[in-house]
């Protein structure tokens, strides 16, 4: 398999850099207490619609641009190298649900939205423990005269704060399904979590007889394929993320100087400093595997999914403890920037599930190509 790009590949990639590096400040987040406002979401999120981000996975019968999960991937990973505060991964996962189970009049409503940047997104889709699967939520949905109500707690929905509507994963007469949800509507409280990251805003929702819209297809029937999506963009996230680390700690290793010579040139630091590549070089290279297989293999969807997530995420976790600890007493202190690379990173490990998770689901994955009946298989949506 190639995993070489091409020219647009490549042209995509350094533009996305090159655009990111500019517009992305992180100095005025680095003290405690930054908020939304200090976070640039506002001021950065006008500029991504301009670039068409909304609409790169809405296909263009849609008004999306349609572009393959290569494409995509290259874009987050830029997104995760430099920590874009935006609410692109909440709108981008709001759009895959409607995607997989939305009415055909749904998709026509929304998505030709999304695509022009009318309206931000946010899945939400974990439990208050954090189980981040809509079978078995604590939500649920009740039809009454007036249509149907919510009641119930969903945890840890990413860009919560931010986000104009939602995809609510309830219980509905022994059915899990996706709702949609306005973000003023009647009952709904949104509760956020204070937990100093400022690039990344995660909320707690919270419902009260809430009227929400069913989407027309199952949730558990259509969740493995978003939740694969999902992995792909976290992977590439913590791929990107963990690129700027390691160039931040090369570039902090030539410059610091002790016993009269740099640190980098001692030995133990050069090992931590190879490890980090090896594991940068891994991580992209799955992340492209699990594009290509989205794309163009949905037999291999699964398997790459599963390993790109679990692979880049556990690297990122390492490379940003590893980080920290070589840039020294300096590396703890709120004006580095080590801290917001480690916080995303410790956010991505999790967000789906543990590593062990997906190793399990890999595992689970492998059994079923090696012996099960592939028609049984729920990952062939939509």
């Amino acid at each position: 398999m190639n995993f070489a790009l091409n020219d647009d590949h490549i042209l995509l990639r350094d533009t996305a850099q090159a655009f990111l590096r500019k517009e992305v400040d992180l100095q005025p987040l680095l003290m405690p207490g930054a908020t939304v406002r200090e976070a640039g979401y506002d001021r950065l999120w006008p500029k991504l619609v301009e670039l068409g981000w909304p609409s790169l996975v809405v296909p263009e019968a849609y008004g999306g641009l349609g572009m393959s999960m290569v494409d995509l991937a290259l874009i987050v990973k830029e997104c995760g190298r430099f920590l874009a505060p935006s609410p692109l991964f909440g709108t981008l996962a709001g759009s895959w649900a409607l995607m997989a189970a939305g009415s055909e009049a749904q998709k026509q409503a929304w998505l030709p939205v999304i695509a022009e940047g009318g309206a931000t997104f946010a899945l939400a889709a974990a439990s208050r423990e954090g189980s981040y699967d809509p079978v078995g939520r604590t939500v649920l949905a009740v039809t009454q005269a007036d249509g149907v109500r919510l009641d119930g707690s969903s945890g840890f929905v990413v860009d919560a704060t931010v986000a104009d509507h939602f995809v609510v994963a309830a219980n509905h007469e022994g059915r899990e399904r996706f709702f949609l949800v306005d973000r003023h509507a009647a009952g709904m409280t949104i509760e956020p979590l204070a937990w100093r990251d400022p690039t990344r805003h995660v909320a707690h929702l919270h419902f009260n007889a809430t009227p929400g819209e069913p989407l027309e297809i199952d949730a558990a029937d259509t969740w493995p394929w978003i939740r694969d999506r999902l992995s792909l963009m976290l992977a590439a996230e913590s791929a990107g993320g963990l690129q700027e680390v390691l160039d931040d700690t090369v570039e902090y290793a030539k410059e610091r100087v002790a016993f009269g010579r740099p640190i980098g040139a001692y030995q133990a630091i050069k090992h931590d400093l190879a490890d980090m590549l090896a594991q940068s070089e891994c991580a992209s290279t799955a992340v492209l595997y699990a594009a290509w297989a989205l794309s163009d293999s949905p037999d291999e969807a699964r398997v790459a999914a599963a390993m790109a997530q679990s692979y880049a995420s556990d690297a990122y976790r390492e490379a940003t403890h590893r980080s920290i600890q070589i840039f020294g007493a300096i590396g703890f202190t709120w004006e580095m920037k080590n801290h917001l690379y480690y916080k995303r990173a410790r956010c991505n490990a999790e967000l789906l599930g543990p590593p062990t998770a997906h190793r399990e689901r890999l595992l689970r994955a492998l059994e079923d190509r090696a012996g099960g009946d592939a028609s049984t298989r729920p990952d062939a949506r939509p």
